[in-house]
């Protein structure tokens, strides 16, 4: 295992040679947190406690929100989700995901919290220039990089207005299926999405800095986001301002979080201490969920990612080579966390749009 040295030498050289600004990490069985470069370019030092928007590590929390509930007995893992949903009832399918909007059939089995947790739905990202994934850029449901710009209401009315890619659970599309998840968790309690989280995780497991926005006044441990243009940063979101700083405009249930480090650190641990879920649903969460049959190599961007991965509850999982039995996942924004087996826990929090270079820090990351 790396040592913190190790560690701070791996960030430095990748923020000395242009990949990132900055970065904090922990890696280990403890939390011992290193914070690297700058906040922004030109900005002040990076802050162990800075508070990143984390995006696709959202849905690790969402699923385990979701687990909480179904061991208190308020859902279960195959219960229809249209009970709480009636926008989802009655759904039409393409014949082929690549099909015309109109050729469709009728749906054979309900939507389940089991489909959204593992992303078969029949929602998700489209990896090829269809009818569908065009509607969808159309209609502002497409998946793309930083916050929605529609309210959760709107969101959902407008993918539902579109026909599912395949029967749920036939097939896997990436990331639509957690968004339903977020509105899932406000309706079966009958308050918002935030309320259920704070009360089903922040709040038990003392997490302050984790949410859908960042207080005003706390605005300055919000680092800069940026992507790569060339060898120059081009700025997508502000130090210390933007989208998640203050109140959001809107219900933004169907979104993705902010945390810390630290915090993401202590939401782990507690869920590898039991604290959180049962054993059995830890085993599921941390275990492949998705049949052979769901894992085109179309169903994904990344056409190898099949090959030596599966898919559990919110999680990638490692199925094959060195780190089998390892799960985690990356945000869009290059925030990255991984758990051994062994309870090592890797956590890097960035903010520079994931491409081909920040996938190689990421793998990087995942070797020291």
């Amino acid at each position: 295992m790396a040592t913190a040295d190790t560690l701070r030498e791996f960030l430095d050289r990748h923020v000395q040679t242009g990949m990132m600004p900055g970065a904090a990490a922990s890696l280990g069985t403890d939390f011992e947190p290193v914070a690297v470069g700058s906040m922004a370019l030109d900005g002040p030092p990076m802050r162990t406690d800075a508070i990143f928007r984390i995006e696709s590590m959202t849905k690790i929390i969402t699923s385990v929100a979701a687990l909480r509930l179904v061991e208190d007995g308020q859902l279960g893992l195959d219960d229809p989700v249209d009970r709480w949903m009636p926008e989802l009832a009655g759904r039409r399918v393409l014949t082929h995901p690549d099909a015309e909007l109109d050729d469709t059939v009728a749906t054979q089995r309900p939507i389940t919290l089991r489909h959204l947790m593992t992303n078969q739905s029949g929602y998700g990202s489209m990896t090829s220039d269809s009818p569908l994934a065009r509607a969808m850029q159309a209609n502002g449901t497409a998946s793309g990089f930083g916050p929605s710009e529609l309210a959760a209401q709107d969101w959902l009315d407008a993918l539902s207005d579109l026909p599912l890619a395949f029967q749920p659970g036939d097939g896997w599309r990436y990331h639509h299926s957690f968004g339903i998840l977020g509105i899932l968790l406000g309706r079966v309690t009958g308050g918002t999405t935030s309320d259920c989280l704070a009360q089903t995780l922040f709040e038990p497991l003392e997490i302050a800095d984790t949410g859908f926005f960042i207080p005003s006044e706390q605005a300055d441990r919000l680092p800069a986001a940026y992507r790569h243009e060339g060898r120059d940063y081009a700025e997508v979101q502000p130090a210390a301002g933007g989208f998640y700083t203050g109140p959001p405009p809107f219900d933004l249930s169907h979104g993705e979080l902010v945390s810390t480090a630290a915090d993401f650190y202590t939401f782990l641990r507690a869920l590898l201490d039991g604290e959180l879920i049962g054993t059995e649903h830890l085993e599921l969460l941390r275990t492949d969920q998705v049949p052979s049959s769901a894992k085109q190599r179309d169903s994904f961007f990344y056409p190898g990612f099949w090959d030596s991965n599966g898919w559990g509850f919110g999680v990638s999982v490692v199925a094959a080579g060195p780190y089998t039995g390892r799960f985690g996942w990356s945000g869009g924004l290059s925030t990255d966390f991984f758990v051994d087996p062994d309870g090592t826990i890797g956590i890097l929090m960035t903010q520079v749009e994931l491409d081909e270079l920040m996938m190689s820090v990421s793998a990087g990351f995942q070797q020291l």
